[in-house]
């Protein structure tokens, strides 16, 4: 009878340590399963939302990822919850990635432009010459078509630039020149630099005469 007594003793302990253990399993699973629902939610949220919230999401992504990395250092057969966590993982890294470009590309938009900058910009193309005034970009192959975005910009614009200006433009025109002399050592064949003179020969007495013509017309105004 004894004996009886302790074998179920024992039996009902064994099914105590096995119900035990089969809850801590589920629980982990839950917070797996948590952790990967929570980051299918964050890609369905509209993205200016999502911009506009990402300090909490980032702080409830890091909650959640701690305990589901929790659950699985204590789950027994964690390959498969392991696989769905990284899974998870690289989809949320690339969601920051894109929301993280998007909004730097925003504050690149919403900074103000000087007008310096906006003038340099038309001339040249988007951000290629800044402050630095370095033109190491323009090489053999592509300083023609350089000369003619800078010369057609500035003639199909003449009649809108003030004098300051018409001083960039020839500082520009001059830095360009200067660069022109660096090519012509490293290989400018003879049939762009033949383009490049015909378009400079045009330009340059257009050059004087707008520039002047601004000065005047400022001296003018200013007397009045």
């Amino acid at each position: 009878m004894e004996s009886k007594k302790l074998l179920l003793g024992v039996a009902v302990i064994a099914l105590g340590f096995t119900s035990c253990k089969d809850e801590k399993a589920e629980q982990a699973e839950k917070s797996v399963d948590s952790y990967v629902m929570y980051v299918d939610s964050v890609g369905n949220v509209a993205a200016e939302d999502a911009k506009g919230n990402w300090q909490g999401i980032e702080a409830t992504y890091e909650l959640k990822s701690g305990e589901a990395e929790a659950a699985i250092a204590n789950m027994k057969d964690n390959a498969a919850a392991q696989e769905r966590l990284d899974a998870s993982r690289a989809k949320y890294e690339a969601l920051k990635a894109k929301y993280d470009a998007e909004k730097a590309e925003q504050e690149i938009v919403a900074a103000p432009v000087n007008p310096k900058q906006q003038l340099r910009n038309a001339l040249f193309g988007q951000g290629k010459i800044g402050d630095d005034m370095n033109f190491s970009w323009v090489n053999a192959a592509n300083i023609h078509s350089v000369y003619q975005q800078f010369i057609h910009t500035a003639e199909d614009n003449k009649d809108s630039y003030s004098r300051e200006d018409w001083d960039e433009i020839k500082l520009m025109y001059e830095a360009l020149d200067s660069r022109k002399n660096t090519v012509e050592k490293e290989g400018l064949s003879s049939d762009d630099n033949r383009k490049i003179a015909g378009l400079k020969f045009k330009f340059a007495p257009m050059l004087k005469v707008n520039r002047m013509g601004a000065k005047s017309g400022e001296m003018k105004r200013a007397k009045e």
